[in-house]
């Protein structure tokens, strides 16, 4: 027997191994009850509670449950599948209640669509992979529509006005709204406050050119 010589590789997880006391605890999942594993019950509930971005223990508790039952396999919870819920909730950091509660149903719909893509990859009946495929349509577009809508919250507060002082020098005019600049010609929309009053509109200055013209002729 032809033995090769150990090489030691190094993991691409061990830069970001988090098992140091400050990681995120696991979760043993028992027969009547849930228990967060860390040396430190109370450290091992505030590190979870960061990691799922819940307010208090009530929600911590609360979340944990939910995610218990979107996570069963048979009817049965499965503790490796919890593990990768939690494990996605913590590397979105999820930012306030609904942000938790969004990304929540964003990793329960992912399970779900990719428990449907196994069942399509293991059925050869023309009935159950159409049965199947609407499933997962409709769970992919769900994940889609969950996504923007993460996106949407995240960059609500980003839309903000800035108001700053303005000051004119004699003889200038100050113009209060929207300004469109061609070449060499600055120009204000109509009905625009300006310093010496309101920018005449489009028509007002048709109608000036053209008396104008008419009494040149007369």
């Amino acid at each position: 027997m032809t033995t090769v010589p150990e090489r030691h590789i190094t993991s691409p997880l061990a830069a970001h191994d988090r098992s140091g006391p400050h990681a995120s605890p696991r979760i043993k999942l028992y027969k009547r009850r849930i228990a967060i594993s860390h040396p430190d019950p109370q450290a091992g509930e505030r590190l979870l509670a960061e990691a799922l971005g819940a307010a208090d223990r009530d929600a911590l508790h609360g979340m944990l449950r939910q995610l218990v039952k979107a996570s069963a396999i048979g009817q049965k919870p499965d503790e490796a599948n919890l593990a990768f819920m939690i494990s996605t909730i913590r590397s979105i950091a999820p930012k306030d209640s609904i942000e938790a509660m969004l990304v929540s149903q964003m990793v329960s719909v992912h399970v779900a669509a990719m428990r449907c893509a196994c069942r399509l990859a293991c059925t050869d009946d023309l009935a159950q992979q159409e049965g199947v495929t609407r499933a997962l349509t409709r769970l992919s577009r769900t994940f889609a529509a969950q996504v923007e809508a993460l996106n949407r919250h995240r960059n609500s507060d980003d839309r903000a006005i800035t108001v700053q002082n303005l000051s004119v020098q004699d003889g200038g005019r100050a113009i209060v709204g929207n300004v469109t600049q061609h070449a060499h010609l600055i120009g204000a929309d109509p009905g625009t406050a300006t310093g010496t009053g309101l920018v005449p509109s489009r028509e007002a200055g048709e109608r000036e050119w053209t008396d104008a013209r008419q009494g040149a002729s007369a």
